[in-house]
């Protein structure tokens, strides 16, 4: 094993043993080369004052050379936050910035030990770093059943992980604590798990109140304290997204901190929170108190980082930090929250309005981009091809009876005609 790799294992078996027990075999191979390219350009940077002959750009006239015609779509920003390399941990400005603005929507993250977010190439590669580092063949990945199809390929195709499914609503059309907390203690002999909570979840768009999520933590604290060591991961992709009486923070504050055992870590993203889907700028946080297990844990990141993608986009996270400190960025975020949730509840609105009689129920929703209606009489997939083939309407058919409704991409005023539609659909079928 490299000298480095070995020191950061060091560094974490002193300062949190469980966190170091938590790891991978690459978890526990991977490190960011101290001595490379990267850290001699870096050192070059600072000190080489005549030529700089380290990094594989190129300079024209003391700039990042670049072609009139990109630069001309692109003339409000500098050169150089947007042709240079990002480091593999991110711009510094915006990695700031994003703790900066998690405190301030998550309250409950003070006096936490947590470290900077480390950007990634968005949620789905936040997700690949925690399944590299913490995911060996056999682990059990702890989802419910009413999850992101992706999760499956992240884990299980690429890590040979275990999925362990849990039903997501109890008999309340609550979440489902309790079956989280079986899940967990069913890996008792492993003596690990990784769980992840999506909330808003993909693909319901449900997200538990404060006496759920309250559950939520007693059921992982439980588990750590029957010797388990849990990777609890908060994937919060439709952060800020909440449109009813539900938790309105990351369950990650909560988590951090919570037992010695549990490893919180943070997928988030302005994918999503700031609508630059295209962006793929996401983050990656993990809480510990120990501020050398921190570092530790970034290095390793880092390393996962070069090792797949090398950095991320320059562009993409110049423009994120831009908008983050505009001074219209709170109000114009505000704009669009206002009219999600005028989607969401006009879709509320006209699923109980009774126009549709018995052919679904709908599970509950209260946040996010989607909902789900749970068919009665006919198959979801046959609805969808109908749906398709007829009327040129898209959803997504989920097992048997889902089908999911993206209400995020369909206009209010439209939102009655797409269900009056779905459930032309359906009565096609019946009389058929």
């Amino acid at each position: 094993m490299n000298p480095l790799a070995q020191q950061l294992n060091e560094t974490l078996e002193r300062e949190t043993p469980h966190v170091y027990a938590m790891l991978s075999s690459l978890g526990k191979s991977i490190y960011f080369p101290k001595v490379g390219i990267l850290s001699q350009s870096a050192e070059a940077k600072a000190k080489a004052k005549k030529f700089n002959a380290t990094i594989g750009i190129a300079i024209e006239n003391g700039q990042p050379m670049h072609l009139k015609v990109i630069q001309d779509t692109l003339s409000a920003y500098d050169p150089k936050d947007i042709y240079e390399y990002a480091p593999p941990a991110g711009k510094p400005e915006l990695r700031s910035a994003w703790r900066a603005k998690m405190i301030k929507e998550n309250p409950s993250v003070e006096g936490k030990g947590f470290g900077t977010p480390i950007v990634t190439n968005a949620l789905t590669h936040g997700l690949s770093i925690v399944s590299d580092l913490f995911a060996d063949v056999g682990d059990a990945v702890i989802i419910p059943n009413k999850n992101w199809e992706n999760y499956e390929l992240t884990f299980g195709v690429r890590r040979g992980a275990e999925i362990v499914e849990y039903e997501l609503y109890n008999s309340d059309n609550q979440f489902n604590a309790a079956g989280l907390r079986d899940a967990l203690f069913a890996q008792k002999d492993k003596g690990k798990a990784i769980v992840i909570l999506n909330f808003p979840n993909n693909p319901t768009g449900y997200t538990p109140g404060p006496a759920e999520g309250d559950a939520i933590v007693a059921a992982i604290r439980d588990a750590a304290e029957a010797g388990i060591n849990v990777v609890a991961v908060a994937d919060d992709a439709y952060f800020g997204l909440f449109f009813e009486d539900s938790l309105h923070e990351s369950l990650f504050g909560k988590l951090a901190g919570l037992h010695e055992r549990v490893l919180a870590v943070k997928v988030d993203g302005a994918t999503k929170e700031e609508y630059v889907w295209g962006f793929r700028v996401g983050f990656i946080t993990y809480a510990s108190q120990s501020e050398a297990a921190l570092a530790a844990l970034e290095q390793k990141t880092t390393g996962i980082i070069r090792s797949t993608i090398s950095s991320g986009p320059h562009p993409s996270q110049t423009f994120v930090l831009r908008a983050l400190q505009a001074p219209e960025f709170e109000e114009q975020k505000a704009e669009k929250y206002a009219i999600m949730k005028r989607r969401a509840n006009r879709v509320k609105e006209l699923l109980d309005s009774g126009r549709y009689g018995d052919v679904w129920d709908y599970y509950q929703f209260n946040s996010g981009y989607f909902m789900c209606l749970k068919l009665t009489k006919v198959s979801a997939e046959a609805v969808r091809q109908r749906l398709l083939s007829e009327y040129g309407v898209g959803t997504i058919a989920l097992g048997d009876t889902d089908l999911r409704v993206a209400f995020s991409c369909i206009e209010e005023g439209d939102l009655e005609e797409l269900f009056d539609t779905i459930y032309k659909a359906v009565t096609d079928l019946l009389n058929a």
